[in-house]
């Protein structure tokens, strides 16, 4: 083959090249702009383009599995997300995106897998450790769930979600003292805690403290006088010190 033509043929096919490419990130910015404004189906419809464009660009998977998911299909979005990882395993959109819809579907078993996957790709955020103890503390693992509020907090001490988590967890184990401490820690950095409030509450009650447990249920009361949980804690207390007119004042406007 004479080189001239050679050469001509070689400009071409990279031309070609380098306008698929273009036009694959037009398919996947188009669905994007349609995502933006929620109009998901025709953007499902451009990321889908953007695949059979170039079934390896993994954002356009990602952002599919994103429109399916807010579309409810999140069997096909932890597809869209495995087709991501099939390309890069270690992307942590991808094992979040999956880990959200194992939740939505209550498939805690298989997020945990995921969010563990996530915390370990990402280490140095402490929302990761808290989500991953989270799903343990749904399964009922809670020895191990105290592990990862421990990664949260060793990264942000005064992290409240994860002391106010960790708590509940070793109220669930019996460690009433334990948890009540860090019931207290969390209601200093937060004043404005209320759940934290009742759960220490509750372990003072379970300790048979009624009477700090009392002060524990008006703290979160003052906080939000509607409380349900506080008023039915604050209840079953002022019962167990013999108090049953005011438990029953509670009662009646519950």
């Amino acid at each position: 083959m004479n080189l001239k033509i050679f050469g001509i043929l070689v400009c071409i096919f990279l031309l070609s090249a380098i306008c698929l490419a273009e036009e694959t990130e037009y398919f996947d910015w188009k669905g994007s702009k349609l995502y933006a404004s929620k109009n998901y189906t025709d953007a499902l419809t451009y990321f889908d383009k953007a695949i059979t464009q170039d079934p390896g660009y993994i954002d356009a998977w990602i952002h599919k599995g994103d429109t399916e998911k807010v579309l409810k299909d999140y069997n096909g979005s932890i597809q869209s997300y495995n087709s991501a990882l099939k390309i890069d395993g270690k992307k942590v959109a991808a094992w979040s995106g999956i880990t959200e819809d194992y939740i939505t579907l209550k498939n805690y078993a298989n997020a945990s897998i995921a969010a563990a996957k996530v915390t370990e790709l990402d280490n140095k955020t402490k929302a990761n450790w808290l989500k991953e103890g989270n799903l343990l503390q749904l399964q009922g693992m809670y020895n191990e769930s105290t592990a990862k509020y421990d990664g949260a907090l060793a990264l942000d001490p005064k992290y409240t979600d994860a002391l106010y988590k960790k708590g509940l967890s070793l109220m669930v184990l019996g460690r009433y003292a334990d948890a009540g401490t860090l019931f207290n820690q969390t209601v200093t950095i937060d004043t404005q805690y209320k759940q934290a409030y009742v759960a220490k509450g509750m372990a003072m009650e379970a300790a048979g403290e009624y009477s700090e447990a009392q002060k524990a249920y008006d703290a979160a009361l003052q906080i939000d006088p509607a409380y349900a949980q506080a008023l039915i804690g604050k209840m079953h207390v002022l019962l167990a010190l013999k108090k049953p007119q005011e438990a029953m004042e509670i009662f009646v406007k519950l």
